[in-house]
């Protein structure tokens, strides 16, 4: 297989490793008759989802003071959106192909449209929770249907550059979400930033229409319901038992709620080895040792770093005294120097192998987090918080780059869809599971939770070494 070019595109502020890929391996249907328009559409559906999951991490602050939230409630307004994301993304691009992409395109634009609005309008803490269950689900169908739309409507080099077209236009969207999220909030009210999302599904639906040519559906495999249900209310258990005991302590219940979502998850696995190859994930995925290998680095890489960046803009509002387009602007370092440096990273990869760059992208990484410890009170974000970004950012590009390639090449052909969607669910799994442990931080005031931040980066530089270890002993030096 080719060496495949990571493009950085940007989901709840981290690039998700496998989700160009996802349009690389769809196979070409035929003459594009509108090729600019289709690109427009798949830009315009994804960036929805680019945008809202980063702009949400600034705008938490102002939802507490809002609704009166306390941490654990606060953790939910993430999570609420990537736990329906993680464990209906297979799906969403199996009914894709046994209803019609264009359709489930159309229909989830449509339903995350209605689902912002319905956030912009919640009266209460629970009707936005309700709101961006919602979203999160739309976006589980609008993202791989998508990129499978933008995949089959170009083969060859023209494939290529429309993916670098679509992953560029995701990087800008978030990397200047979290800003305009920012601004939004300081000039008027929270609710606004999910009002941005409206003119942009108003567009990608009317471009969809028009441009996308009709697919029939239909040749699909039977939807693997059983699995969906399992693994939404497995992780659904298991997320809010570790938020309940990381925000208010570890109660019986809690404890027995952690149990029940481990047994769920369990039969899920048990369930999808019963159906085979029709599984939303199919077992045979984890007889590479490479392929096992990848997913133990990309849930713990991206758990990692997708707890920090719920935590530092907090962090920075709360204690650093940051405004929200302060701290939105803060983390622009990184989907910028990941977008420099990244071609670079891909070339020395495509030389030494992927085990040398995944091992040490991530070790650098966790130097960025060490880093990340001198941010406090008052915080000067030129000396404390951009260092820390920077290194952080540069490990990523280092990681990033191969880990696409490696994780297609490390399974058959007949499986590099599934690959490749399991390992972009993987990545929002880690985020998933570590905003639900990080409530005894949000739950602390004052210097507090400086201290706190402080132990949850020491956490997250050790995650990021054992993602490395993972990449050593897993990854052969040629996959």
């Amino acid at each position: 297989m080719d060496s495949i070019p990571y493009k950085p595109e940007m989901s709840n502020v981290l690039p998700a490793p496998c989700d160009a890929a996802t349009a690389q391996a769809a196979a070409p249907a035929g003459p594009c008759r509108h090729p600019n328009l289709v690109i427009a559409t798949t830009i315009l559906a994804s960036s929805m989802a680019f945008i809202d999951g980063s702009v949400v991490n600034v705008g938490l602050p102002a939802i507490a003071a809002s609704f009166y939230a306390e941490a654990g409630e606060l953790q939910w307004v993430v999570n609420a959106y990537l736990l329906p994301l993680s464990a209906l993304l297979l799906l969403g691009g199996a009914a894709g192909d046994r209803f019609g992409r264009k359709r489930l395109l159309i229909a989830g634009v449509g339903l995350f449209a209605l689902a912002s609005l319905a956030c912009a309008a919640a009266p209460s803490l629970f009707w936005l929770l309700v709101a961006r269950f919602f979203q999160g689900a739309a976006a589980a169908m609008l993202m791989p249907n998508s990129l499978a739309i933008l995949g089959q409507s170009f083969s060859g080099e023209a494939k290529g550059r429309a993916i670098g077209i679509w992953a560029a236009s995701g990087a800008a969207g978030g990397a200047i979400g979290p800003v305009l999220g920012g601004w939004l909030i300081d000039a008027g009210n929270w609710r606004y930033v999910f009002l941005i999302n409206l003119p942009l599904a108003l567009g990608a639906m009317a471009l969809g229409w028009i441009a996308v040519p009709k697919d029939r559906g239909g040749d699909g495999d039977r939807l693997d319901g059983l699995g969906a249900i399992l693994a939404t209310a497995g992780l659904g258990l298991a997320t809010w038992a570790l938020t309940e005991g990381s925000s208010r302590g570890w109660s019986v219940g809690v404890l027995a709620a952690l149990l029940a979502g481990a047994l769920l998850l369990a039969i899920f696995v048990a369930a999808e080895k019963h159906v085979g190859e029709r599984a939303m994930m199919p077992l045979a995925l984890f007889g590479s040792a490479s392929f096992v290998g990848l997913t133990l680095l990309t849930f713990l890489l991206y758990g990692a770093l997708g707890g920090l960046f719920v935590l530092l803009p907090y962090l920075l509002i709360e204690a650093g005294g940051y405004t929200a387009t302060q701290a939105g602007a803060a983390l622009l370092p990184l989907p910028l120097v990941i977008a420099l440096t990244s071609p670079v990273a891909g070339a020395f990869a495509a030389k030494t192998g992927p085990r040398l760059p995944l091992t040490f992208g991530p070790i650098i990484v966790a130097g960025g987090f060490l880093l990340a410890l001198r941010i406090g009170n008052g915080a000067s974000y030129f000396t404390d918080v951009l260092p820390a970004m920077v290194v952080i950012a540069l490990g990523m590009a280092g990681a990033v780059a191969p880990l696409t390639t490696a994780v297609l090449m490390s399974v058959d052909a007949r499986h590099v869809g599934s690959a490749s969607g399991f390992n972009s669910a993987v990545a929002r799994t880690g985020g998933l599971v570590a905003t639900a442990l990080i409530g005894a931080v949000m739950a602390a005031t004052g210097p507090a939770l400086t201290g706190a931040f402080g132990t949850a980066t020491i956490i997250g530089a050790a995650l990021c070494l054992a993602s490395a270890l993972s990449a050593w002993w897993l990854i052969p030096a040629k996959v």
